[in-house]
Order: C-alpha cells, then sequence, then structure tokens
C-alpha cells in the first residue's frame, strides 16, 4: 500500500513539474520567432520594442492569411514549399534561406 502510494505521487508530481516545461519551450519559441521578425524589419530601440510587446502578447497565430503581414505570408510559403519537397536539415535551411531572401 505504503509503496502504490509512493508510485501514485510519484507520478503526480512529475506530471505537474512537466507542465511549466512545456509552456517556457512554448514561450522561448515566440521570443525566437518575434525575435526574427524584428530582425527581418530591421527595427531597433523603441520601434522594436513596442513591435516584441505586441508579438508576445498577440494570441496565437492569425486564421487566415489576409492578417499576415508580408513577412509572415512569405514564410508560410517557404514553409509549404520545403515541406513539398520533404526537405530536411542542412538541405532545409540553405532552402529557407535562399527562399525567404528573395533568391
Amino acid at each position: 500500500m505504503r509503496s502504490t502510494l509512493s508510485c501514485l505521487t510519484a507520478t503526480l508530481v512529475l506530471m505537474l513539474c512537466g507542465a511549466p516545461a512545456l509552456a517556457a519551450n512554448s514561450q522561448q519559441e515566440r521570443m525566437t520567432q518575434c525575435n526574427a521578425q524584428a530582425s527581418n524589419k530591421k527595427l531597433a530601440g523603441d520601434e522594436r520594442k513596442a513591435f516584441m510587446k505586441g508579438c508576445l502578447s498577440a494570441s496565437g497565430a492569425p486564421a487566415d492569411s489576409a492578417k499576415l503581414n508580408s513577412q509572415q505570408q512569405k514564410m508560410k510559403q517557404c514553409n509549404a514549399d520545403a515541406q513539398g519537397k520533404k526537405l530536411a536539415g542542412a538541405e532545409r535551411q540553405s532552402f529557407m534561406k535562399s527562399c525567404l531572401s528573395g533568391g
């Protein structure tokens, strides 16, 4: 009985500790994406701060492409093209870099 209770407690602790880690990763991914967008737009100073604040507080990605800015539309298209070509690893990175730079 004591062993079962210990096992259940350990499982519960692991489940509760795992949830914040997933949320942190999601926030880290959003930060990375927002940073990349700000860099692509060559934003600096107060303009960059304002953009980052808005980007990080946005609730998810826009549902339709009409709400996407041109860089987001380009990223979406390049991702779809890379996926269609079944690219992975270094090939995908090279393709994405070329695609996003317009080359």
